[in-house]
């Protein structure tokens, strides 16, 4: 059956991410992912930015409530990257020093992830399509208060036309074909996952690298 629908695939030369609210108070709201696993995601998603060379965008709501500041393993991931500790703007679109540094990394495609999924990312996420950016969100990479209320938000995004995609599938996506850099993704992907981890290790005995 012929479709009208057009596959766009993540480009790493065309995409930038952004890291809304991941902040030590709003963090300890997540609980639709064990807190360990929520944080290797997120972890994870960095490094998949910095093997990629992702401009990558830092923001924050009212640091000083209790919010609380970013966490600091983002921090520390992404020492150069912009930050923008916004004073209150619920919605980061809503801030023009935010939506100044989206814009100058020239990119089209947005990679989103953030603290709270329903409306931290949905907000920005919506806000973005109507912008006309091509909008991806990194659904393991994002927490909200349950499972119902995510699926509530996947829900209002996907009908705008974001993509829901996890932090794997970002990877294997910007990567393309393993022949670009085998060693070097396998060893980011056994960094997260522990099966994974098996599966380089098996393959490092036999063939004794």
């Amino acid at each position: 059956m012929a479709t009208s629908y057009n596959y766009n695939r993540l480009n790493k030369d065309n995409a930038a991410l952004l890291m809304v609210d991941h902040q030590a108070g709003l963090v300890s709201l997540v609980q639709d992912y064990p807190p360990n696993e929520f944080k290797n995601n997120v972890l994870a998603l960095a490094d998949v930015a910095k093997f990629f060379n992702l401009p990558t965008i830092l923001t924050t709501s009212m640091e000083e409530g209790p919010n609380g500041p970013l966490v600091s393993e983002l921090k520390e991931a992404f020492p150069d990257a912009p930050y923008i500790a916004r004073p209150g703007q619920i919605n980061a679109w809503d801030n023009q020093d935010f939506v100044a540094a989206v814009k100058a990394t020239g990119k089209t495609q947005l990679l989103i992830a953030g603290v709270v999924t329903d409306v931290c990312v949905a907000f920005v996420a919506l806000s973005a399509i109507e912008a006309g950016f091509e909008v991806f969100v990194v659904t393991d990479a994002s927490g909200t208060f349950d499972e119902g209320v995510r699926a509530t938000a996947w829900e209002r995004m996907s009908a705008a036309g974001v993509q829901l995609l996890n932090w794997f599938a970002v990877a294997c996506e910007l990567h393309r074909d393993w022949r670009n850099d085998m060693e070097g993704l396998g060893n980011l992907l056994s960094n997260h996952i522990p099966l994974y981890r098996g599966l380089m290790m098996s393959y490092r005995a036999r063939t004794g690298k």
